[in-house]
């Protein structure tokens, strides 16, 4: 199925991905001498079709807790849920790489999943809701090992010839498995667990194709090494893009259950508003991504942070008796958000020279976790005073500041040379970006 034959195993069965006499054949990290084992396109499967089913368990689970929370009256606890996923994202990043190089990549997968199902036990034992917010910690912490796991096997896998296509296909099935589970949401019975032991069901059933696959295991992904000053320098429209994507993208996807839930939409509906606010990714980002490709990007992001301005308005005046409109307008915001950060990202990198490419990317990502961490929690402080749509505003305001720091730059600098320029790639800011830290060959420069 993934493109190895016998031979590639050792004669005990274990994959041969490594040095002789150090114990951990199937295991351990792959050396600067082992052999690439070629793959085609449908070798990596098994990679995406894990995450895609994972997927699912998450649209499920980030529906049912805010939807259940506030219709239960612990509107608190459902708020206090959006920053604690961010921040145990936070976490993540930050571990994955330490853990990865002391286990290996498909032990640790094993390892993150079984978090996201305690997680998920939490929330089907019937405990105080403090306790789903824990159980949302924990899964932010584990779906970020999984995301940067999941990449670095395919950044390993895939040939530069297809890569950027793997990358690109992984994110939308990713991203629409998202919607999936959001509408398998709405089929389930909300009385009792039956929500949660789904997810646990989905998630069990995730570790068995990248459990059984013959791919090797990958090198070690590089270190997360921060370094603002530097990302600042390389791209200031870049880094403050991650920064407010991280804002928008948690504030847009965490709280639009809750403000749905609150005004009485039927979990049915709530289902369809959340797989309608992920299609974005095709009718939004991918137009306005492809634009960037022939234009100046800073003008794609002036563009896109205009129309997250008029969506919200739309979305802030709008009635839920004409929901039909709301989706489209929540289609719109939801797809504007995630257009913010494929864009700035692949500004960021038009900007950079190779060797900075993985301190760079390390630094996105600390900044887009940071930014989803911070930016949610405030809504969650503000909102009991403020009401259900205050992060509305939030992402409008983020979304003016940005846009008027882009026009500032737009004065002081020259476009990138076009022929220094990358083609954009579909990216989701619900899946921080790991694709140059685990590159295979994106550390060789950064020494």
């Amino acid at each position: 199925m993934d493109g190895q034959t016998p031979a590639d195993q050792a004669p005990d069965g274990h994959l041969a991905s490594g040095k002789a006499g150090d114990g951990q054949a199937g295991d351990h990290q792959a050396g600067d001498g082992q052999a690439k084992i070629a793959a085609s396109p449908l070798s990596i499967a098994s990679i995406v079709v894990s995450m895609t089913i994972a997927a699912i368990g998450s649209g499920i689970m980030a529906t049912y807790v805010p939807f259940e929370l506030t219709r239960t009256g612990e509107t608190w606890a459902a708020s206090a849920a959006v920053p604690a996923l961010a921040f145990g994202g936070l976490l993540g990043c930050v571990l994955a790489g330490p853990l990865i190089k002391r286990v290996g990549h498909a032990r640790l997968f094993s390892c993150s999943m079984a978090m996201v199902i305690i997680g998920a036990v939490l929330v089907a034992a019937d405990l105080p809701a403090a306790w789903w917010v824990l159980a949302r910690a924990i899964y932010g912490a584990a779906s970020n090992v999984n995301f940067i796991i999941a990449q670095s096997w395919l950044n390993h896998a895939a040939s530069n010839e297809w890569r950027g296509r793997a990358m690109s296909f992984f994110y939308m099935a990713f991203v629409l498995g998202l919607g999936a589970g959001a509408l398998v949401f709405g089929q389930i019975p909300t009385s009792g667990n039956l929500a949660p032991l789904a997810v646990i069901l989905v998630t069990a059933l995730s570790i068995l194709p990248i459990g059984l696959t013959r791919l090797p295991n990958p090198p070690a992904p590089a270190s997360v090494n921060v370094n603002i000053r530097k990302a600042w320098k390389i791209s200031p429209v870049g880094l403050a893009g991650v920064l407010a994507s991280g804002g928008l993208s948690m504030v847009v996807q965490g709280f639009t259950p809750i403000y749905a839930s609150t005004n009485g939409v039927s979990q049915g509906n709530v289902a369809l508003l959340m797989f309608v606010m992920q299609t974005g990714l095709l009718f939004v980002q991918y137009p306005l991504g492809m634009l960037s490709d022939r234009m100046d990007r800073r003008y794609v992001l002036l563009i896109t942070c205009m129309l997250i301005v008029m969506a919200g308005f739309a979305a802030f005046f709008s009635s839920f008796a004409a929901l039909s409109l709301l989706m489209i307008t929540f289609l719109v915001f939801g797809g504007s958000v995630e257009t913010v950060y494929s864009v700035a990202n692949a500004h960021a990198n038009d900007r950079a020279d190779p060797g900075d490419f993985v301190p760079l990317s390390s630094t996105l990502l600390v900044a887009w976790s940071t930014a989803a961490t911070i930016v949610p929690l405030l809504v969650t402080m503000i909102s009991p005073f403020s009401g259900p749509r205050t992060f509305i505003v939030a992402a409008m305001l983020v979304a003016v500041a940005y846009g008027l720091f882009i026009l500032r730059r737009l004065k002081e600098r020259a476009p990138a040379p076009e022929a220094e320029r990358e083609s954009h790639e579909l990216r989701t800011a619900q899946m921080p970006n790991a694709a140059i830290i685990t590159d295979p060959e994106g550390g060789t420069g950064a020494k």
